[in-house]
């Protein structure tokens, strides 16, 4: 029988891998961009389009997952999730035009939004006092996928043809099964007995603004990210890079967030959230703008520091909210990774509209200048108590 902390520890890693697999396959759509792109002749309107639609639908949906999540059980939710997600991303390749390849897209959104608040809001009950490390190895799982995802799917495509996408499934059936073995058993959530208006008071009381708050930081933080995966992949491709290079930006561009989060992670653990928040928004905007302003073989250094800082904040907003409001852990969840995800995500066809008339490149560099306005928001921001027990 394990102990509690081992019991905690494989409950983290159960976490870990779910968030892998599940964005793993989700990862799959930006560097595809440019084949699609010339597959079916799309403007950059359209790119907008799709990049917009699947964040809807994988995101801004979740706030009712995590709603039930936090009255019912949520293993349904997790594993039905995953299933949806590796089984219609691949089934894009049976597009026939855009129509049909938005729908695969957005069925494939659906399933993330299922698992996300779920597997997100039971990391608070493993954590202990190291929330902001636990809540950073399981961000890890997802930014690790978006790193490694790209990478895997343009060598994959390169090599054997779009058409040979639904072979990957094999993959998440195989994962899959391993992982419902390692996943923690479901809970009673803490506001069943609550109906919708009483359970939104009893998660958020008197902390509703604070969430508000990280919520806004989120958004803008979420924007700007979002805005360089999904087209500087399109803005390099335009300037000769190869499709393999193509993929590899967009790896280490991820890559570095997966790093900056763990690193961001433990020492919010010794030194708090605010003070990490504030570090990383204020060299996000140099970083951002160094990325545009290189060329050759610097690009890659460049995209690596500008995803670092970029991301750095994703797991530290989601433990914050979290930690300020324990009862509601899916809800807030979901407000935090997919609401507020999602939302920077609908700005997508704005950012597209504005490529196509200004240029991709002019309308990036006004968006690399986002974070360093955010933390007029983020002076406001309260710094949450630490918790100091290990709970199980």
């Amino acid at each position: 029988m394990l102990k509690p902390e081992a019991s905690g520890i494989k409950a983290i890693i159960a976490l870990f891998l779910i968030h892998f697999l599940g964005d793993f396959y989700y990862s799959f759509i930006n560097p595809l961009l440019p084949v699609f792109v010339e597959k079916y002749l799309l403007s950059m309107t359209q790119v907008g389009i799709i990049t917009g639609m699947s964040r809807f639908l994988a995101f801004i949906v979740q706030p009712p997952v995590g709603y039930i999540s936090d009255h019912y059980y949520p293993r349904l939710f997790i594993l039905g999730g995953l299933f949806i997600s590796f089984i219609f991303i691949p089934l894009v390749s049976f597009s026939s035009g855009f129509a049909t390849l938005i729908f695969f897209i957005c069925l494939g959104s659906l399933g993330s939004s299922m698992f996300h608040p779920a597997s997100a809001g039971m990391v608070s009950l493993y954590a202990g006092r190291y929330m902001g490390l636990s809540m950073a190895i399981y961000n890890l799982g997802g930014t690790l996928a978006f790193a490694v995802g790209p990478l895997f799917i343009t060598a994959f495509v390169g090599y054997l043809g779009l058409e040979a996408l639904p072979f990957t499934m094999i993959i998440g059936f195989l994962v899959v099964f391993a992982i419902a073995e390692m996943l923690p058993p479901p809970r009673k959530g803490d506001l069943k007995k609550f109906g919708f208006i009483g359970s939104l008071n009893e998660a958020f009381g008197e902390v509703w603004k604070s969430i508000v708050i990280i919520w806004i930081v989120m958004v803008l933080r979420s924007l700007v990210g979002q805005s360089f995966l999904t087209f500087i992949p399109i803005l390099f491709t335009k300037e000769g890079h190869p499709l393999i290079a193509i993929g590899t930006m967009v790896s280490l561009f991820t890559l570095a967030g997966a790093i900056s989060g763990l690193v961001a992670g433990h020492f919010s653990d010794k030194i708090g959230y605010k003070p990490i928040f504030l570090i990383a928004h204020g060299l996000a905007t140099p970083s951002l703008y160094l990325l545009l302003a290189v060329s050759g073989a610097l690009i890659y250094p460049a995209v690596f520091i500008g995803g670092f800082f970029i991301f750095a904040t994703l797991p530290l907003g989601l433990a914050m909210a979290q930690v300020l409001a324990p009862k509601g852990r899916s809800m807030v969840s979901s407000l935090m990774m997919g609401l507020a995800y999602g939302t920077g995500g609908l700005l997508a066809p704005l950012t597209g509209k504005l490529a196509d008339v200004f240029s991709i490149r002019a309308v990036l560099t006004v968006l690399s200048f986002v974070p360093l306005i955010s933390i007029i928001l983020l002076v406001f921001l309260p710094e949450p108590k630490k918790r100091n027990t290990f709970k199980i």
